[in-house]
């Protein structure tokens, strides 16, 4: 095997996906500053249980595994940085007031997330720890929303669920309860039938709606159809209140609703979302409730947020323009070195090009020259 080839799901970033991912992060970045989001930059790797706290075994799966060759400890790649920042809150900052904070960086899986998925994706996200009502929620799924639009993507169908309706139904059946597991793995792939084998003990009203659940999927008219399918209880109805919320004030953005999607069932604890564009078959951003996770850490702290991938997202823009740049001689000429100091410290991007490349190709528009003792600038012809 030839020694430049890269592992099955690797790939190297060249110079113009590069410039155009970078412009990308930057731009997302200063917007999430906008709405008041401090900055963290979590470690690559950590010591495996810290980690993993609170994620549930999906993550287990997806994470890369070392050795510490200093402690003999088991330590992990990070393959999300929600832990980390959850970690970052409640055990650093150890803060009481609503906290806000963003990230940016690498993470790696074990295995693609989806179809033609890179398996070291560049990650980006925002969480709010310390509000457990509504607003939280409904300020990150619009920070998502408008990050999305400020990267040129128009059309976003953003689909909601809600982990409160399964388990408020697990709750008040304790037959149900014992096959958590099993019935996971059915509602997850619709299996209708399935689902109707494992419940023949369990209460009527609780086997009817699990029966219904995998056909509540579809626009928000599904949250009217469930207030008549499913029994009133008082987790479902708050789960489908603020799911009605939440597709009310995603406005003019495609809302699909899916109550059996249980993706991040222990994970999450309230309402998620994915954000689906045109180009990509897998979401380009995921997000949701996660008030579980910080008490791995010492503090149980409201939480939610989201995450996407930028080199995803970037490969549905279109190639980054030309550079406005400036060509300029090698020399030594003390005029010519302060004038290219110059330039360069009013934000000017200046190349110099290097004795024998008379021939380079590069992105100059326009270029330095010496006319009358004087360096001045001309359009490249």
């Amino acid at each position: 095997m030839p020694n430049w080839l890269l592992p099955e799901n690797i790939a190297d970033v060249l110079p113009s996906e590069a410039r155009k991912i970078e412009e990308l992060r930057r731009a997302i970045l200063d917007h999430f500053h906008r709405y008041g989001y401090e900055l963290v930059m979590p470690p690559m790797l950590e010591y495996l249980e810290s980690l993993l706290s609170g994620t549930g075994e999906d993550m287990g799966l997806r994470t890369f595994k070392l050795v510490d060759q200093l402690t003999g400890r088991t330590m992990g790649l990070r393959a999300d940085m929600t832990p980390q920042v959850a970690r970052i809150d409640a055990h650093l900052l150890n803060r009481d007031t609503v906290t806000r904070l963003c990230y940016a960086g690498s993470v790696l899986h074990t295995r693609p997330s989806g179809l033609h998925a890179t398996r070291e994706p560049l990650q980006i996200g925002a969480e709010i720890y310390g509000h457990a009502g509504l607003e939280a929620d409904a300020e990150i799924q619009e920070l998502v929303l408008s990050a999305l639009h400020l990267a040129g993507i128009a059309e976003v169908r953003l689909d909601l669920c809600h982990v409160g309706v399964v388990r408020a139904l697990l709750q008040s059946d304790a037959a149900a309860q014992k096959n958590e597991a099993e019935l996971f793995g059915l509602l997850k792939s619709k299996d209708v039938a399935g689902l109707a084998a494992i419940s023949t003990g369990y209460a009527p009203t609780t086997q009817a709606a699990l029966l219904a659940l995998p056909n509540l999927y579809g626009d928000v008219r599904v949250l009217a159809d469930a207030r008549k399918i499913l029994p009133p209880l008082s987790g479902i109805t708050q789960a489908l209140d603020e799911l009605a919320v939440l597709a009310d004030l995603a406005g003019s953005t495609n809302v699909t609703i899916d109550l059996a999607d249980l993706r991040g069932y222990h994970y999450e604890s309230g309402a998620m979302f994915a954000a689906y564009v045109p180009g990509l078959p897998n979401a380009v951003a995921r997000g949701g409730r996660y008030d579980h996770v910080g008490e791995a850490f010492g503090r149980a702290r409201p939480a939610t947020g989201f995450s996407m991938d930028l080199r995803e997202l970037a490969r549905l823009l279109p190639s980054a323009a030309p550079r406005r740049a400036i060509r300029a001689p090698w020399g030594r000429d003390a005029a010519l070195r302060s004038k290219i100091a110059e330039l360069r410290k009013s934000s000017e991007i200046v190349i110099q090009r290097l004795p024998g490349h008379d021939n380079e190709q590069d992105e100059c528009d326009r270029v330095l020259v010496l006319e009358n003792g004087n360096w001045i600038l001309k359009n490249a012809g």
